[in-house]
């Protein structure tokens, strides 16, 4: 895999902008879901980062197939193996399912003693 230029692009910048706005209720302009309170704004964001790094393939980080392997029906070969930021990251070795991601375990992680 080529090393990706770290360069900020504005074009990149707005279509993780549309995505938000698309995919988080909170984030449109205009919702008749808005949530209430600044708790729910972070829970749609998780798992809209969740969502976004796991679950959707992203086009520019697909990979060729060393051997093409055939689909079903009468289409065309598939050529490309889907792959995930996440994947990229090497955090995973496969495309998670929504499933996957919902019922995932995290370990609770230490809390803020109050006094």
């Amino acid at each position: 895999m080529e090393p990706v230029p770290w360069q900020i692009n504005t074009a990149f910048v707005e279509r993780l902008n549309l995505s938000l706005r698309q995919r988080v209720a909170a984030m449109r302009r205009r919702s008749a879901t808005s949530c209430m309170g600044e708790d729910g704004v972070q829970h749609q964001l998780v798992l809209f980062q969740s969502y976004h790094n796991f679950v959707l393939p992203h086009a520019g980080l697909r990979q060729p197939l060393l051997v093409p392997e055939p689909t079903n029906g009468s289409g065309s070969t598939k050529q490309w193996r889907p792959y995930t930021p996440a994947m990229a990251a090497g955090l995973t070795d496969h495309v998670w399912s929504l499933r996957e991601v919902l019922l995932l375990r995290v370990p609770p992680w230490p809390q803020p003693q109050t006094v």
